[in-house]
């Protein structure tokens, strides 16, 4: 980035490869406070624009922050710790905590990771394709919040432009392996089939509704949903249901009376505390007269106590347990992973040609300018002189100091541009 822009580039996150699930929840944002923390971070001090990215993998913090004078020794770790202090206050959770988890990007390398995790290349299951729309809500809350603005605007909108021509020129997404189908394998694997098996439903979000479906694609037939807004409930229980396949919209107060029909549990509510604890998988296998019963639980914050799989019959896999499962898929998917991280490291080096194409417009405008104020300052010295030319001779005159202006700038200007000029201006 350069000077010109008066600012700069920061990321401060953390990701499941850098922390376990355990972290993540703490600092997990649902969408209905998006807005607010997203608020909250432009109040930090020197922070100019900001954009917060809270996935059940990774929260994010994208800024553009106030350029200083300072060295980049001294400045770096004041504006990790302004971030580092955000989370603090916002979530309280102490920075000495997140320390060891915690990444930082600037500058070119926020360009770089950005474009990554857009195109899925840094996602728990590489091709998946939710996480593009997870930066597309993140960047339309902060607009609307004004939080975004041109610096951040112009990189997001070329983030989703990458995204988009990864997608069309690999085939990345076309063999990717998603969090509910490695859900439903291990399903499979515990029940043998999943023929005649009945799915509980909890919360009615898009992950819980793809899980489902993918278990109806393998057998399951009957699909309780529920959801503390009933209404919610009722809408995916209409979505889901076929010609093979019966639903019903449970109320959430009859959860833990209607959860043992349940031979497994697709759970993904957003609920800051555990909804189910290690008692009630007791409850339920005695119901069940010691049938197994599945629990997956795709939440962050969890909605499973870990313990229950102390409970011999029930067998709870949260994401991180599922991130194992699709990792060894990736061999799979590595040849199609590296034509896209090609492509990443091209358009890098495009968006960066293009920030100093930008920053030299300033620059050329200032040497036209103070060559026009130098020509103009020599006919003012010569006005008395050329006070007898007729109008078409003093229109000359006018002419030919122009003409001879320009031509002693094009040198320096050609120059200025060269460069600047992207190297590869390939059609977009």
């Amino acid at each position: 980035m350069s000077a010109t822009t008066h600012g700069r580039l920061v990321l401060l996150g953390i990701n499941h490869n850098t922390a376990p699930i355990e972290v993540r929840e703490r600092l997990a944002i649902p969408a209905s406070r998006l807005a607010d923390a997203t608020r909250s971070l432009l109040h930090q001090p020197g922070i100019r624009e900001g954009l917060i990215l809270s996935t059940c993998n990774r929260v994010e913090l994208l800024t553009f922050q106030d350029d200083t004078e300072l060295t980049a020794e001294v400045t770096q770790p004041q504006t990790r710790a302004s971030l580092l202090r955000f989370l603090d206050e916002y979530f309280s959770v102490p920075a000495t905590e997140l320390q060891p988890h915690v990444y930082e990007f600037r500058e070119r390398e926020v360009v770089r990771h950005l474009f990554r995790v857009a195109s899925s290349l840094d996602s728990m299951v590489v091709g998946e394709p939710q996480i593009l729309g997870q930066v597309k809500e993140a960047y339309i809350i902060a607009r609307e919040t004004g939080a975004v603005s041109t610096n951040l605007e112009a990189l997001l909108q070329r983030t989703f432009t990458v995204a988009k021509k990864i997608r069309s020129e690999t085939n990345i997404g076309s063999s990717s392996v998603s969090i509910a189908s490695v859900a439903v394998d291990l399903a499979r694997k515990i029940f043998g089939s999943l023929e005649g098996k009945t799915v509980l439903v909890v919360g009615a979000g898009k992950m819980s509704e793809l899980a489902a479906r993918h278990l109806i694609e393998h057998g399951v037939s009957s699909i309780l949903v529920t959801n503390r807004t009933l209404a919610r409930a009722e809408k995916m229980a209409a979505e889901l249901a076929g010609p093979n396949v019966h639903t019903e919209a449970i109320p959430f107060d009859d959860l833990y009376a209607q959860a043992p029909r349940a031979d497994v549990v697709i759970t993904s509510t957003g609920a800051p505390q555990k909804i189910f604890g290690r008692s009630h998988g007791q409850h339920f296998l005695q119901s069940r007269r010691n049938r197994p019963m599945f629990f997956i639980d795709i939440a962050v914050p969890r909605d499973v106590d870990p313990r229950m799989n102390q409970v011999e019959g029930c067998f709870v896999y949260d994401i991180d347990d599922l991130q194992k499962v699709a990792a060894a898929n990736l061999a799979d998917r590595s040849r199609e992973a590296q034509a896209a991280e090609t492509i990443v490291s091209r358009e890098v080096d495009k968006y960066h040609e293009r920030l100093q194409s930008r920053d030299a417009v300033p620059a050329i405008k200032a040497l036209q300018q103070q060559a026009e104020e130098l020509r103009q300052a020599e006919l003012a010295r010569s006005a008395k002189r050329l006070a007898d030319l007729t109008p078409d001779q003093q229109a000359a005159v006018e002419a030919l100091t122009r003409s001879l202006t320009a031509k002693l700038l094009h040198p320096q200007l050609t120059a200025l541009r060269e460069s600047t000029r992207p190297r590869n201006e390939d059609s977009e």
